[in-house]
């Protein structure tokens, strides 16, 4: 069965398209440049500073933000040089290793999440305004459109509480 778009359509998804874009490579930009943080790494730093104990198994990791494991790990690696993670055996698994937050991460994040946070302020909910209901709706309704194994659980955000 074949579903042809009207102008009128592709013109609706044209400009969401590109707005999504744009929107997520300003706030990777801003990102970089106030905290020296990668998208990548924030994602990471986020998953870990939530954690009860701020430590997760690269599996976990990867579960949660729909990366591959390998991915995870190379990654994981570039922000233990950095510092910003340690890895740990986890001795009920002798394959598995945790990936602990470090102090120098906890600190990252948090300056992360301050830039990040007034970022999404300044280009999101601002310019939302009073469609922020009518957004909601639709977003639940195409994620369930698109179903629950098509995506990680959601986008970086460092919970209620960030400095807990």
């Amino acid at each position: 069965m074949s579903h042809e778009l009207t102008d009128d359509e592709w013109a609706v998804w044209d400009a969401f398209y590109t707005m999504r874009r744009r929107l997520d490579r300003a706030l990777e930009l801003r990102l970089h440049t106030q905290s020296g943080v990668s998208a990548a790494e924030y994602e990471i730093l986020v998953g870990l500073g939530r954690s009860a104990d701020r430590r997760l198994r690269v599996r976990d990791i990867a579960d949660h933000i729909g990366w591959e494991k390998s991915r995870v790990s190379h990654q994981v690696t570039r922000m233990e040089r950095r510092g910003l993670v340690r890895r740990s055996e986890c001795p009920t698994d002798g394959r598995g290793t945790w990936v602990e937050l470090t102090a120098d991460g906890r600190r990252a994040m948090l300056t992360a999440t301050r830039g990040h946070t007034a970022a999404i302020h300044e280009y999101f909910v601002t310019s939302l305004g009073d469609d922020a209901q009518t957004l909601h709706a639709f977003a639940d309704r195409v994620l369930g459109a698109i179903g629950a194994d098509a995506s990680p659980d959601g986008p970086a955000r460092p919970g209620p509480d960030p400095t807990a």
